[in-house]
């Protein structure tokens, strides 16, 4: 099969004019009118292409009008499109009908920017709620973030299922464990549930407003906040793009410790999702004992890196915490423990009845859903997609201690949960080879002011999933605009699918299975 930039180039050349502008320079955009996306995004799906993210931008402050950009992936192959828009009466042509996954994301694009996606088959507000003033577009330029807004009478037009026996039954959005709201509605027959809507931006805190306004130097801490349990793997995307934009080069000794603080930050979520998602099929036991593994390496990093979560340790250019060998050793053992711990606890995981009653064939995403939807990270590992970042884009040492990417087919509340469990054991092999291999060197580079308008792309395996970047620097230090696309941004539909057939007391057990990310969908 052709490389995209070769289906691109050779039947696309009088539509899709190759351009600079996007760094790194392994990244291809391409120009295209706006009524053209259709077409090309068409011939990169049947390409193979998946779609990773869609997004708009103002870029009035370039003498320009808005844009809006697409990111294909196949492989180690990364497509970006770009389709100027004007800013009279700004549209272009719909791609949902083609990639499911933009359904979302041109909703989103219509809330915040204003920007009509045409043909759109479900254009009701997505992130911003239906109350803000049906003028108000928080990314555009012309915004002002500092008036008030008026609170306009609005309903949601939820989507309804009629007939005999059905009834409706809403959860949320408060909820009633430590969790960020968020809406559900079940339509059901019985315990049976024949269908899932999800409602969220109940946690829409404007970051993506908030990133125009920091220097683009610091503005890594806003990254590391985005989801405060994935600090590491979105302050480590941030910092790359800006590196790619700016072409700054780390030292390796930073590139390596970076990937040590990922894994264990993979490793502390997984042990803690394993243990929830026992705990919602009654089995309570193993909810204490992987949270005790949690806190066992929430205390490693604590120790070794001055925090729990090990916020704000990744920086442009580097990291500002080192390890030491004898921090090394110190790591190594704790993790000898948790190993030990880990493998005692998956044998009773094993070997409990309960639990495989519950968890085998509940919630499944199957193969083909889950490729449509263009899911990623364990859900889509679950689900026989092998995506990993740390492969399709790897940084050092990745390039050359290349992960075993765990793959399952059954897409059930097993197959996720299992993943994580393999996930587990790779990522504390990867730190120990990590540690024994960290070369020597400087901790940190000075990171280059980047030009303005020029832009830059990244990529990184959190322990979700695949995060995207996309930074583009503004005049004097600033940015002009920073997408960032959680993986919940493209899991969460997922759910809907999976719970469906399913029975109502297994939604918290579907739902704890997925775990997405409620403040990284919202942003």
């Amino acid at each position: 099969m052709p490389s995209l930039c070769d289906l691109l180039n050779d039947r696309f050349s009088a539509i899709a004019k190759k351009v600079s502008g996007v760094l790194p320079a392994s990244i291809a955009l391409y120009s295209t009118p706006p009524e053209r996306l259709p077409e090309l995004a068409s011939a990169l799906k049947a390409g193979g292409a998946r779609l990773m993210a869609e997004w708009a931008v103002d870029e009035t402050a370039f003498g320009r009008e808005f844009a809006v950009y697409l990111a294909f992936n196949s492989g180690k192959e990364f497509v970006l499109l770009k389709a100027d828009i004007a800013a009279q009466n700004p549209s272009f042509p719909s791609i949902a009908g083609i990639y499911p996954a933009a359904n979302r994301f041109e909703r989103q694009i219509m809330s915040l920017f204003g920007i009509i996606a045409l043909g759109h088959p479900d254009p009701r507000q997505w992130i911003k709620h239906e109350d803000w003033p049906e003028d108000a577009f928080p990314l555009r330029k012309s915004f002002d973030a500092s008036r008030y807004l008026e609170r306009r009478e609005a309903t949601y037009d939820w989507v309804q299922a009629t007939g005999d026996g059905v009834y409706e039954i809403p959860v949320g959005p408060v909820h009633a464990g430590i969790i960020e709201p968020g809406h559900f509605r079940f339509q059901s027959v019985g315990e049976d549930i024949i269908n899932l809507e999800e409602r969220l931006g109940y946690v829409h805190k404007g970051i993506e407003k908030r990133f125009e306004s920091l220097p683009i130097l610091s503005a890594y801490k806003l990254a590391g906040r985005v989801s405060g349990d994935t600090t590491v793997a979105h302050a480590i995307a941030y910092c790359q793009a800006l590196e790619a934009v700016g072409q700054t080069q780390i030292p390796p000794r930073a590139a390596w410790i970076r990937a040590v603080l990922l894994e264990l930050e993979r490793v502390a979520n997984h042990v803690s999702d394993i243990g929830a998602i026992c705990n919602d099929a009654a089995f309570t036991f193993m909810l204490y004992q992987m949270s005790l593994l949690r806190e066992r390496i929430l205390k490693i990093s604590v120790s070794m890196f001055g925090h729990r979560l090990m916020m704000d340790c990744v920086i442009p250019g580097g990291v500002n915490a080192d390890i030491i060998p004898s921090a090394a050793q110190t790591i190594i053992s704790g993790l000898d423990f948790v190993s030990n711990e880990f493998e005692r606890l998956i044998a009773i995981y094993e070997g409990n009845p309960s639990l495989e009653d519950r968890l085998y064939g509940a919630g499944i995403l199957s193969p083909a859903i889950a490729t449509e939807l263009g899911v990623v990270g364990f859900v889509a590992r679950a689900s026989g997609t092998p995506l990993d970042a740390r492969i399709q884009m790897p940084f050092a040492p990745y390039d050359t201690i290349v992960p075993e990417t765990p793959l399952l087919r059954s897409g059930d509340v097993h197959a996720r949960a299992w993943v994580r469990i393999l996930e587990v054991r790779e990522s504390i092999r990867l730190i120990r080879e990590f540690l024994h291999g960290v070369p020597q060197g400087a901790l940190s580079a000075v990171c280059r002011m980047p030009l303005p308008g020029a832009s830059g792309f990244s990529t990184v395996e959190g322990w979700r999933g695949e995060i995207v970047y996309w930074l583009q620097a503004g005049d004097d230090g600033t940015i002009n605009r920073c997408m960032v696309r959680d993986p919940s941004s493209v899991n969460w539909v997922a759910l809907e699918h999976a719970i469906k057939g399913n029975i109502v007391p297994d939604f918290p057990l579907c739902n704890k299975s997925f775990n997405q990310s409620y403040s990284g969908n919202d942003l």
